[in-house]
């Protein structure tokens, strides 16, 4: 009982238990005859649906419009809802209704998670989550309405449920949509593609740095390194990504070559901005050609910004990997990056995550291998989306054994509780040395 009551104070351990919990529930739910449109589904169906969801993944082994009602779409959505906001900021607004106050401690922890540096101020911060959340959701989900409704053809109430369940998945960095063929439907629609791109690059961009864009609309208020680092990483994501698919896909007959110069353009954007950990697809992946699958790659596995909706290493843990080597280049004495220096533990860090991401990365893909009769390049885009929980898929998904997907499973779920529960634990057992060692270099290169 002891090590039990242990183990829940320590917030790894909280966080894990809690994503576990919302998952048992999930999985319980849509296995309820009323979630299904026929037969309840199998376990290890439930199972990785209610993990694709709560990990705001995407990757699916049924089709959502054909397996589920309405009662197991509301599932959906609200897994994708809870796992957007995070497991940490729910276990923070439960100690806040508990306990009526926060401590030092899980001040520490709710400032690892967030990035925020609001622990004085979490009732506040939790606050304008909510109020970002519910204006950035209600606005896409408004232009979506209407759009279905004008120009589609779609009852107001069948319009209304699009818009919501799109913009909660959108705004989460989630990738479920309505239909099977995802959003291909929509390939050509700015007025579909543009607002969800805009709702999944404020998801995933990170709380952070949208409270403190707006908190700079006042004077004197200086952009912190994160922020700065998310503001020019994300730009140059979104404009190489879209190269990264314009180019080899320009004229491929089965993706953007029947579309006009203008729609290749929007296409290609939108599946640069999906391809963030949102998995959303306007295109046919499986029609890609292998080199616009490796560039996804990449973009999967960088993934989003810290504290947001979305996953994958993060773009400021990719941003202080090249500052670190550029440092190392230059021959500076420490890691610098405007006027700022970057703490050894923050860049001890970044390689400790970069590592396990590689290994979790290499140990996946050589299991589903030796398990499935598939090509290395599709197994490998596969595992880098449940990994960095994107969802985006060559189509192989449905067709894999029961161990592939728990495969996936588990991959899904280091993916979204993995960073915060390992950033927590580093932070918290970060402690200085009575003493120094003596040094010696090993021989590198």
């Amino acid at each position: 009982m002891r090590a039990t009551l242990t183990a829940l104070q320590r917030p790894a351990a909280l966080i894990a238990l809690a994503t576990a919990g919302v998952l048992a529930l999930g999985t319980t739910l849509l296995m309820m005859p009323f979630s299904s449109k026929g037969e309840p589904p199998p376990f290890i169906d439930a199972l990785f649906t209610a993990t694709s969801a709560l990990c705001v993944t995407g990757l699916v082994t049924l089709n959502t419009d054909e397996q589920w009602t309405a009662g197991g779409q509301v599932v959906l959505l609200f897994l994708m809802q809870i796992g957007g906001l995070g497991v940490m900021i729910l276990v923070t607004m439960l100690a806040l209704l508990t306990a009526r106050h926060v401590g030092i401690r899980d001040r520490q922890v709710f400032d690892t998670a967030t990035a925020s540096g609001a622990g004085s101020h979490v009732r506040s911060t939790l606050r304008m989550i909510a109020l970002v959340t519910i204006a950035v959701e209600g606005a896409v989900a408004v232009l979506l309405t209407l759009r279905m409704h004008t120009h589609y053809e779609m009852g107001w109430g069948k319009s209304a449920w699009y818009g919501i369940f799109h913009a909660v998945s959108a705004f989460n960095n989630a990738g479920f949509g309505l239909r099977s063929s995802s959003l291909i439907d929509f390939g050509t629609d700015p007025f579909v593609l543009l607002p969800i791109a805009a709702a999944i690059i404020l998801g995933g961009i990170g709380y952070p740095v949208i409270l403190e864009v707006l908190r700079r609309l006042r004077p004197h208020r200086i952009l912190t390194l994160h922020s700065k680092l998310m503001l020019i990483g994300t730009p140059v994501l979104l404009f190489g990504g879209t190269l990264a698919v314009l180019v080899p896909e320009w004229s491929n007959p089965a993706t953007l070559g029947p579309m006009n110069p203008a729609q290749k353009v929007l296409a290609s954007f939108f599946q640069s901005t999906t391809s963030r950990t949102a998995g959303f697809n306007a295109l046919d992946i499986s029609q890609m050609h292998p080199e616009t699958w490796f560039g996804t790659d990449i973009l999967m596995f960088i993934g989003a910004g810290p504290a947001g909706t979305g996953g994958g290493l993060k773009v400021t843990s990719a941003a202080v990997v090249l500052i670190v080597i550029l440092s190392e280049l230059r021959g500076d004495t420490g890691v610098r990056a405007f006027h700022r220096a970057i703490p050894s533990a923050v860049i001890r860090q970044v390689v400790t995550v970069m590592g396990l991401y590689g290994l979790a990365v290499v140990v996946g893909t050589g299991l589903i291998l030796l398990l499935e009769p598939v090509e290395l390049d599709r197994v490998l885009y596969e595992v880098i989306s449940a990994i960095s929980t994107t969802g985006l898929s060559t189509g192989i998904t449905a067709d894999l054994s029961t161990t592939s997907r728990i495969v996936l499973i588990v991959l899904m779920f280091l993916g979204r509780v993995g960073p915060v529960t390992l950033g927590t634990a580093l932070a918290l057992r970060a402690r200085p040395l009575a003493y120094t060692s003596p040094e010696e270099r090993p021989i590198i290169g």
